[in-house]
């Protein structure tokens, strides 16, 4: 059986560093556990990094250095051929840029209003939908 092919907005990766619990982290550590196929694109892991790195979020930077190293090694890296425009911020369309190139099945964001609520083969999800979509058993 296939695995879910998805791809990490970045308040996502952001959330699963600075809360221990949450659906953000769940999925970060589905991803990083190899249960789900996780892809990202250059452009995205520097996004993830410079993000992780702002003084505000006060995170670690031994433990960003190393989230970065399993994120590269468990992530499929995809380079999009194609540049997308639908999102008015440009820098969200590099999530719909990879989720088109790997015919991701879920882009799982906190900011679903900032995409469209499909791209291609992509449905665009909040990490909650995402646990509910592929765990009905835990959706009561």
């Amino acid at each position: 059986m296939a695995l879910v092919k998805i791809v990490l907005d970045t308040n996502i990766v952001v959330s699963a560093h600075l809360s221990a619990e949450g659906y953000s982290r769940f999925v970060l550590d589905l991803a990083l556990a190899a249960k789900v196929e996780f892809y990202i694109s250059p452009e995205i892991l520097a996004e993830y990094e410079a993000v992780l790195r702002r003084p505000r979020f006060a995170i670690a930077p031994k433990l960003v250095a190393a989230s970065l190293r399993l994120m590269k090694r468990r992530a499929v890296m995809v380079i999009p051929k194609q540049t997308v425009t639908a999102s008015q911020d440009p820098d969200d369309n590099r999530f719909l840029e990879c989720a088109q190139e790997a015919n991701a099945d879920y882009l799982v964001t906190g900011n679903a209003r900032h995409f469209p609520k499909t791209w291609h083969t992509t449905k665009v999800v909040s990490p909650r939908q995402f646990i509910e979509l592929i765990t009905p058993e835990l959706h009561r």
